[in-house]
C-alpha cells in the first residue's frame, strides 16, 4: 500500500515532508476554502459550513498590512494554513493567531512547521510580546500543540460557540516573552 492508498490514521503515525510554508496568494483560495470545509477542519473554527471560493477569495484579496497569513504546501497540495493578526493601539505588543489542518494530515507535524513559522515572525521580525489564541476547549491535539510551544491556559469562555446543535466551551491560551 502505497501512501495515496493509507488510511488517515495510518499516515498521522509519521511525519510527512518537505513541508512548504509559505505566505498565501491570491491563487490559494480553492485550497484554502477545500480544507476549510472539511469536517474536522471546521469543527475547530468558528467557520459555518459550505465556505464559498468566492468567499475565500475576498478575504486573501483584503490587504492587511498587520496580518501574517501562512499556508502549508505539500506536493502541491494546501494543507494547512493559519495566520497571525496584530493588534493595534495599546495591544500593539501582542498578536492573535488562528490555524488548522487537512482532516487528513493532522499529526504529521503540520501544525507544528506552521506555529514555528508564526512564532518566528512573531518573535524575530515583530517583537510581538504576547501571542493568544482560543481554541474549543475539547480539542486535545491543538491544546497539547498550544503548549508544546509555550501557550499557557488564561482562562474557559462557557457556551464559546455553537457547535454540532449544541453549544461548547473554549479555553483563551497565551504565550509571553519578555
Amino acid at each position: 500500500m502505497n501512501s495515496e492508498e493509507q488510511e488517515p490514521d495510518e499516515r498521522r503515525r509519521k511525519r510527512v515532508g518537505p513541508i512548504e510554508i509559505r505566505a498565501t496568494r491570491p491563487s490559494d483560495a480553492e485550497g484554502i476554502a477545500a480544507i476549510a470545509n472539511l469536517p474536522g477542519f471546521r469543527a475547530g473554527t468558528l467557520r459555518l459550513p459550505f465556505q464559498s471560493i468566492e468567499e475565500t477569495q475576498r478575504w486573501l484579496d483584503k490587504h492587511d498590512p498587520s496580518a501574517t497569513r501562512l499556508v502549508a504546501v505539500l506536493d502541491g497540495q494546501i494543507v494547512g494554513n493559519a495566520g497571525m493578526q496584530r493588534l493595534a493601539g495599546r495591544r500593539i505588543h501582542s498578536g492573535n493567531i488562528g490555524m488548522g489542518v487537512h482532516d487528513d494530515f493532522t499529526g504529521c507535524g503540520i501544525g507544528s512547521a506552521l506555529m514555528a513559522a508564526l512564532v518566528d515572525t512573531a518573535d524575530n521580525w515583530l517583537a510581538i510580546k504576547r501571542l493568544e489564541l482560543t481554541v474549543y476547549a475539547d480539542n486535545a491535539p491543538a491544546i497539547g500543540l498550544y503548549e508544546k510551544f509555550g501557550f499557557e491556559t488564561e482562562g474557559c469562555l462557557r457556551a464559546f460557540g455553537f457547535r454540532n446543535g449544541e453549544y461548547v466551551d473554549a479555553l483563551t491560551m497565551a504565550r509571553l516573552r519578555f
